[in-house]
């Protein structure tokens, strides 16, 4: 097995450059970057998916947050710092749920506020935004390899792990948050199959987890999404491990839509159910799922997936992109700074106050 060699996204040049992200849209077919000069572009590319997963969203935006400041032209530190804001608030209505994108978004901000506030012109502003926005990518690599670090030794050894969505390098700028996980275990020895719901109506899971899977070498099945609670009532899986969007204060968790259902399946059966998420996913300032915000997706995505006519025309169509599972169907939270267990509303806290998990 080798760590998968994917790059999600990357920004070339100095302040003047461009971010170029891989398309997702496009795989398992086709790899090919889309490149972003502006903060327009970029949200368009948030929107379409074309970048996808929140830690990989997180990253994108802070140095979207420099193409916007940019191409307003600030003329002093003031105007740039200004335009960052801008940016930054305009980023942050393109997906709602991945509490990443509006962390990284405003930490730029604050960046080069803070360095507007110092006195310097519009080109050292627009200098630290994109310092701190390359910040923001270096810590996403090192975390990602910190969960799969604390999260290898959960993994049973032999047997199945079951996934949805994907989690995995595709969702981050390093080796992924569950699949960085399963790179993790593997590469200490364990040997395990992983079974990827395929996640409709997008098939992130089929698409995305199956190919970077595959790519690494790890066994990989591909799953219909209802075939999940019989899949694991077969004692075939050995423990479950996904990603998250947004985890609240209480360790409620948003993630894709579906995975709600195999939390509650997987309870049913006694396999455990984990979550892998950097810190930067906890939003201290939601207290629960039920304030935690969910994007509804276009009808289009259920009605004519991928072009292909599938439902009646004028059918009303319910797409939220994600669920909230509970946190007491999580058994295990695995963060960048260790493994979170119940009660979270305590431990979580613990770990905000930077105290050992």
């Amino acid at each position: 097995m080798s760590l998968p060699a994917v790059e999600t996204l990357r920004w070339e040049g100095g302040v003047d450059g461009t971010l170029h992200l891989l398309d997702q849209t496009l795989l398992p077919g086709e790899v090919r970057f889309r490149a972003c000069r502006d903060a327009n572009s970029l949200w368009d590319a948030l929107k379409r998916l074309q970048v996808r997963g929140a830690p990989a969203i997180g990253v994108a935006v802070g140095y979207g947050v420099v193409l916007g400041a940019r191409s307003e032209g600030p003329r002093d530190a003031s105007g740039a710092a200004s335009a960052a804001e801008r940016a930054a608030a305009y980023l942050e209505s393109a997906r709602p749920t991945a509490v990443n994108l509006a962390w990284a978004a405003r930490r730029v901000a604050r960046a080069a506020r803070g360095a507007a506030s110092r006195g310097s012109d519009a080109a050292s502003v627009l200098d630290a935004s994109l310092s701190e926005a390359r910040a923001i990518h270096r810590e996403d690599v090192e975390s990602c390899s910190a969960i799969g670090r604390h999260g290898a030794p959960l993994i049973p050894d032999g047997g199945g792990v079951l996934t949805h969505c994907n989690a995995g390098a595709l969702a981050t700028t390093g080796i992924g948050t569950a699949l960085g996980v399963l790179y993790a275990a593997s590469e200490a020895g364990k040997r395990f199959e992983v079974f990827a719901d395929e996640t409709r109506p997008l098939l992130q899971g089929a698409r995305l987890t199956a190919w970077e899977l595959s790519r690494s070498g790890i066994p990989v099945t591909v799953l219909c999404d209802n075939m999940a609670p019989s899949l694991l009532r077969s004692g075939r899986i050995g423990c479950c491990v996904v990603g998250a969007d947004r985890i609240a204060r209480n360790g409620d968790t948003a993630n894709k839509i579906g995975t709600y259902g195999v939390a509650l399946a997987a309870r049913a059966h006694r396999v455990p159910f984990y979550v892998a998420a950097p810190m930067s996913t906890i939003d201290p300032s939601c207290p629960d799922g039920p304030s935690i915000p969910i994007e509804s997706r276009a009808p289009e995505e259920v009605t004519r997936p991928f072009g292909v006519e599938a439902a009646p025309r004028g059918v009303g169509v319910y797409n939220p992109a994600f669920d909230v599972t509970p946190h007491d169907l999580i058994d295990a939270i695995i963060a960048d700074r260790g493994v979170l267990r119940p009660p979270y509303a305590e431990s979580i806290a613990r770990v905000l106050a930077g105290r050992p998990a």
